[in-house]
């Protein structure tokens, strides 16, 4: 039998298992024995394929690469959206300035690059949602522009 230690929830558990028989173990989880039935080998693969697939970029019927642009907020006013994961490093305005098309909002730096996220429409600046140091994922707003 194979032992392996697992740690979850804070909870410790060990747990052994033994050698598979046409699709039957026996495993003991902290002295507890179970017999487990496997599914047939030929599921356990397609569904191994499935998650593989599933976490490939997505593409359209003719295998062109999908490029999703996040949605612009609508309501009070318009979301600057982070353009790519990365880390907020600085902020180039604040709650109350004034910004225009094009304007250096903040600096997010991805992949050891520094990258300016830029204003998008002309507005207020009405909320920052995020704080230097924090880490965003692509699409997550990072201000209001009203």
């Amino acid at each position: 039998m194979k032992e392996y230690k697992y740690k979850i929830n804070g909870m410790r558990f060990n747990v052994e298992v033994g050698d598979v028989d046409d699709n039957h173990v026996e495993v003991v989880v902290n002295g507890t024995h179970y017999n487990v039935e496997l599914e047939k080998e030929t599921k356990a693969i397609s569904k191994i394929n499935t998650v593989k697939t599933a976490a490939a970029a997505p593409k359209t019927e003719s295998g062109e690469k999908v490029i999703s642009k996040p949605a612009v907020a609508t309501g009070a006013g318009n979301a600057i959206k982070a353009p790519l994961p990365g880390t907020i490093m600085s902020f180039k305005v604040k709650v109350g300035d004034t910004v225009n098309p094009g304007d250096t909002v903040c600096m997010l730096e991805a992949m050891k690059m520094e990258n300016d996220v830029k204003a998008s429409t002309a507005g207020t600046v009405q909320k920052i949602l995020v704080n230097v140091g924090d880490s965003v994922l692509e699409g997550n707003d990072i201000m209001i522009i009203g």
